[in-house]
């Protein structure tokens, strides 16, 4: 267990250093080199699961387990690739003159900040422990979002306090609902860990948990972009930097679902029905159907991924509502793939907007001309997240497409027009922005691709082969979501 106290120790020296020691001209590989030392702690962390099961701390503040210590390793993996990218983006920012070096200090010490939540989301074994995390990951996000001072970023930024901040207002009551039931079979003070409540589950209050899982889903759900809660995530993505793009729809987004299905399991021991599954199929349906819809109409490029990513997070919302080990297999899967896509996609993204000078898409054309890495990047990315074959995307949706005409044949018609909305919407846009004339004085710029290589090739090989360790991991996650293990 000491290896999640470094983990946390390490971003809070981040959050300090960045915040304290003033500019430097190494500070984005400074970034870079603490995500890196994180990385390596999770994977020890996770080789330590793997060999000895699930670790529980001396004070069972921390819980790691098959469910979330993948996580851990995926998220410290997406911050550091994303650092990668952050620092010559961001040192490309400060040449436009869209920073200042104040600003800067402050986007490095909310990245270390953003990831301590992250990670304290994911290690706790404490449900309050968990609420607070998340909105210490808002907190963090909307100075971030802020970031560029311009009325648009501001306007962005108060949008997402104010939406994020209702939203986890209500997942605030949900718990305490949660604290509510459990404190009614005794020990108060450990009423709120996680191993606790799933210990005594079917002893709690099943009518007191279906009322908390409703505030909790429509609270956690606005963080994961679930419609009619998604409003935010739009504008957030758009007026934000680039990498903070990346981390948010690779990261954030997981994380709050993460605390939904933990909500869920607790839920299920308690009613013994599938009202908490019914509830995220029904969201996760909704936004999944309606974010292909929105992709048609989008004129900002980092507006049409942001509906990518809420499409994609419906897709997972449906299958863990739908439970079973076939769909919830198929969303531990889409969780990974969607996350290492994603967030290259935002990497290509964001050399797209520096190179053409704009996020409108219909003044960026003619990129594989102008910068055939980029263009490429951009081009074989879109067709991941469409779900074309081989890679990871396609194969975790076509599990859950055999899921559902399993267990709901009748829905399986709209999962395929939605992907079928989604593909046409995307390479509408993406189509006339590689291959199109390229405009005059449009110029090369300084790129650094290996992120996007190292995560469309791990998603290309997720697609044909899935890594024994890795598929133990997500059998064993699936059990654990499932009941039958802990």
């Amino acid at each position: 267990m000491i290896a999640v106290y470094l983990l946390l120790a390490l971003s809070v020296l981040g959050i300090a250093f960045f915040a304290f020691t003033g500019h430097h001209k190494d500070i984005g590989k400074l970034n870079t080199r603490i995500n890196a030392v994180s990385l390596g702690i999770t994977i020890w962390l996770a080789t330590t699961v793997f060999q000895h099961g699930t670790i529980l701390s001396g004070g069972k503040a921390f819980l790691i387990d098959s469910f979330n210590v993948y996580l851990i390793v995926l998220t410290a993996f997406v911050g550091f690739t994303t650092s990668l990218f952050s620092a010559p983006y961001m040192a490309h920012e400060i040449e436009l003159g869209k920073l200042t070096e104040g600003r800067l200090k402050l986007y490095y010490s909310m990245y270390q900040g953003f990831m301590l939540a992250m990670y304290l989301v994911l290690t706790t074994n404490n449900m309050g422990i968990m609420w607070v995390a998340m909105e210490g990951a808002t907190l963090a996000t909307v100075l971030l979002v802020s970031l560029y001072r311009t009325p648009e970023s501001i306007e962005a930024a108060w949008k997402y306090f104010i939406l994020c901040g209702v939203g986890i207002a209500q997942a605030l009551f949900g718990t305490i609902l949660l604290y509510y039931a459990a404190s009614q079979i005794g020990d108060p003070e450990n009423a709120l860990l996680w191993t606790v409540l799933y210990e005594h589950a079917a002893q709690l209050n099943p009518k007191i948990l279906d009322i908390a899982f409703v505030f909790l889903l429509i609270g956690y759900g606005t963080k994961i972009g679930l419609v009619p809660l998604h409003n935010w995530l739009p504008d957030a993505h758009s007026e934000g930097p680039t990498p903070m793009s990346a981390v948010l729809s690779g990261l954030l987004l997981n994380d709050a679902l993460y605390a939904v299905v933990r909500n869920k399991m607790l839920v299920d021991g308690a009613t013994q029905s599938h009202i908490a599954g019914y509830l995220m199929m029904g969201f996760g349906l909704v936004s999944f159907l309606v974010a292909a819809l929105f992709l048609h109409r989008q004129k900002d490029i980092k507006r049409l991924f942001s509906y990518s990513s809420i499409e994609h997070m419906g897709l997972m919302t449906f299958a863990f509502g739908m439970g079973g080990s076939l769909a919830t297999f198929a969303a531990l899967l889409h969780m990974t793939v969607h996350s290492l896509v994603k967030s290259a996609i935002f990497v290509t993204v964001g050399h797209t907007a520096q190179i053409a000078g704009t996020q409108k898409m219909a003044k960026i054309r003619g990129l594989i001309k102008t910068q055939p890495k980029v263009g490429w990047g951009l081009l074989i990315g879109t067709v991941a997240i469409a779900g074309f074959p081989p890679f990871g995307v396609f194969t975790s949706e076509f599990l859950v497409l055999l899921a559902t005409m399993h267990n709901y044949p009748w829905l399986t018609p709209l999962l395929l027009l939605g992907i079928g909305i989604a593909f046409a919407g995307l390479f509408r846009h993406i189509q006339p922005i590689v291959y199109g004339e390229k405009p005059e004085g449009q110029s090369a710029i300084k790129a650094n691709l290996i992120p996007v290589m190292v995560h469309l090739g791990l998603a290309l090989w997720l697609g044909l082969a899935i890594p024994s360790f890795l598929s133990d991991w997500f059998s064993q996650a699936t059990l654990l979501i499932s009941g039958s293990a802990l």
